[in-house]
């Protein structure tokens, strides 16, 4: 239940008539409850709001009443899945008393009086922001302060958002784009604005902004110039995001069996399938957008889905170049599953790297430039300078998911399974070395630590046993990661040129688990370094690469290798999708018994004899648990959740007896 509160202290613009002849402030009102909320109350000062913020239990929408926009643009607000706080940013010239904003990555990282900012505004507060359950206690005590404080010139709703700003609260930016929204202060400007809004057909407009405002060269030309059709059809038919998002997998799925069955006929079929599949993973993203139906769980299956599809896909690439005589087809795909799963690690973990410098804009300054400084500021003017050439090289090189099945579908129909998987290989392995580079040397530029920000332990997936381990603190984390994995790297060598057979290396597994345990003498030590960002990268190469291992050196089919590689994947992005999501760790994460549990189990297994047995027990023990948590955290425990919501209402509203 949404509370929505106009805020119409010291706003002369709340009288104004508009052109249905209601006030500005009830048309305002109106508006918000056509955008979802099923209050809206009318506030005459900071106090009383700060009130009614006060008895609130859910999200609140605060308006200031002079605000004049499309009513999908307070929807939007309402409906952002970006964070629980957000707040409308205008580009408009900032009027007397108005917030000035500064925004990096989606951020507001500053707010106040433009000569403030020292001319680092990017824009202006839109007058209009919805907090979250978890910000109301600083709402509201920002209300009260800037209530308490000497008056000063401008609308309430300014001070009060600079207030919540000045208080640390984690606020994201929704900007206006396509539709309108204006501040007025007099008649002539609720005139033109209002003759704006109605000259923008709004539907319309949001059919386009379905479409996301920046994506890679082939999404942006060969499927977002036609997917918002997909888009609106899909919503007329009814179909939800979740909807999309599995027809999407039953795609990519038929795709990996034509791969996988052979003939030019199957692979060119296939190769339609997996475009057509991408399409529609685009478009259950589009419906979302367009319809406003965000959830926690469509986010976390979205992200799931893509990856398995993915790797589906090289599942049946390796098994159809193997079908064609080729001896390492498998190995082909495994290397593809492993190289792009690292890559994930290091892309998210970057992420979160980039949004935490963002909200510490102090500390990226203090390592007096070099070259992390030239490369940050030569990636921003690119950002920045939408369409050229350089832009769309650079998120091209990158090897994005577009290009990524852009290139399996072209190079599969063309040449065959075993080219693609080759192709997929070397493009991936230029894009890791590229932006390995490049990152490595902005991160020293930043120093911002990310993993001490986070449950460390649960990020790194350690189990049981790391945490019994000792601490080495003066090695660092990252260096004990990199160094652990090359002992599984190292007998996965051996193994592989091995000529005779690989059974006489099983002496040696013990030896590589021992050098990749080193890797737990980091857990307990602080991941303050500006590389640590890593590790979790480093700790999921050296896991696969042991695991990969042992499978060469038991002898193990390699399809079995690539399923198991291919779960450990599955619990790895559940953790990354979470993070992203900002949701807890998965109910039954402590049976999955951490990165070196699961590694003495596999050599315990293979200097037993029975890798085989082993990997495949491990694997069905693991899939099992990953299904369970996944039942558990979407559906057992939000139904018992909602139960017990329902007990305490109605335990609430009984009379005492």
């Amino acid at each position: 239940m949404t509370l929505a509160i106009v805020l119409a202290a010291d706003a002369p613009a709340a009288s104004l008539p508009t052109r249905s002849g209601e006030r500005l402030a009830d048309r305002l009102a109106d508006q918000l409850r056509r955008a979802g909320a099923d209050e809206v109350r009318h506030a005459a000062d900071l106090g009383e709001l700060a009130a009614l913020v006060d008895a609130a239990t859910h999200p609140v929408l605060v308006t200031g009443a002079d605000l004049v926009a499309h009513t999908a643009v307070l929807r939007h607000l309402a409906t952002s899945p970006v964070g629980p706080t957000v707040a409308l940013v205008l580009t408009d010239p900032p009027g007397d008393g108005h917030t000035a904003v500064r925004e990096e990555r989606g951020q507001v990282v500053g707010a106040g009086p433009p000569e403030a900012l020292d001319g680092g505004a990017t824009g202006v507060f839109g007058g209009a922001l919805r907090v979250g359950v978890g910000d109301l206690p600083s709402l509201a005590a920002a209300a009260r302060a800037a209530a308490a404080a000497p008056p000063v010139a401008g609308p309430t709703v300014d001070r009060l958002f600079a207030g919540l700003a000045g208080r640390g609260v984690l606020t994201f930016a929704q900007r206006v784009r396509l539709l309108v929204a204006h501040r007025v202060g007099d008649p002539a400007g609720l005139a033109a604005a209002e003759a704006a809004v109605a000259a923008v057909d709004e539907d319309r407009a949001e059919l386009k902004l379905s479409v996301k405002e920046r994506d890679d060269f082939f999404t942006t030309f060969f499927v977002s110039t036609w997917s918002p059709y997909v888009t609106k059809a899909s919503a007329k038919l009814g179909l939800g995001p979740t909807a999309v998002t599995m027809v999407s997998v039953a795609f990519a799925v038929a795709a990996a069996v034509l791969f996988g069955t052979g003939g030019r006929l199957a692979l060119v079929a296939g190769a339609v399938l997996l475009y057509l599949g991408f399409v529609l993973d685009c478009v259950d993203g589009q419906v979302a957008r367009y319809t406003r139906h965000f959830s926690a769980w469509g986010g976390w299956l979205d992200t799931m889905a893509d990856r398995a599809k993915e790797y589906v896909v090289y599942a049946g690439l390796g098994y159809g170049a193997t079908q064609t005589g080729f001896r390492y087809g498998w190995a082909l795909a495994i290397a593809a599953i492993t190289l792009q799963t690292v890559r994930h690690m290091t892309d998210t973990w970057y992420g979160v790297l980039h949004d935490e410098a963002a909200r510490r804009p102090k500390a990226v300054g203090t390592s007096g430039g070099g070259i992390g400084d030239k490369l940050n500021a030569a990636s921003n003017r690119v950002q920045a300078d939408t369409g050229s050439v350089s832009y769309w090289l650079k998120r091209t090189v990158v090897f994005p998911i577009g290009e990524r099945w852009a290139l399996i579908a072209i190079t599969v129909a063309l040449f065959g399974p075993l080219v693609s998987l080759y192709a997929v290989l070397a493009w991936g392995v230029l894009a890791f070395a590229y932006t390995g580079a490049l990152r490595t040397l902005r991160a020293r530029w930043m120093r911002v630590p990310v993993l001490d920000t986070v449950d460390a332990t649960l990020h790194r997936d350690d189990g049981p046993l790391g945490r019994l381990l000792p601490v080495l603190r003066p090695v660092g984390p990252l260096t004990l990661a990199v160094v652990a994995a090359l002992g599984p790297a190292a007998l996965l060598v051996a193994a592989l040129l091995t000529r005779d057979g690989s059974e006489g290396l099983r002496w040696a597994v013990p030896v590589a688990l021992l050098v990749l345990l080193a890797a737990g003498l980091g857990a307990g030590a602080a991941h303050a370094g500006p590389l640590d960002w890593l590790v979790p990268a480093a700790l999921r190469a050296g896991e696969y690469l042991f695991a990969i291992a042992v499978g060469v050196v038991g002898d193990v089919p390699p399809w079995l290798i690539f399923g198991y590689v291919f779960v450990l994947t599955l619990h790895h992005y559940d953790l990354t999708a979470r993070l992203e999501k900002r949701q807890s760790a998965p109910p039954l994460h402590g049976g999955t018994l951490g990165w070196e549990g699961r590694s003495v189990l596999l050599a315990l297994a293979a200097i037993a004899g029975f890798a085989g047995i082993g990997m495949a027990t491990l694997s069905t023990y693991l899939l099992v648990v990953f299904v369970g948590s996944v039942a558990l955290a979407w559906v057992v425990l939000p139904a018992r959740a909602a139960r017990a919501s329902v007990g305490l209402v109605g335990a609430g509203g009984r009379s005492p007896g």
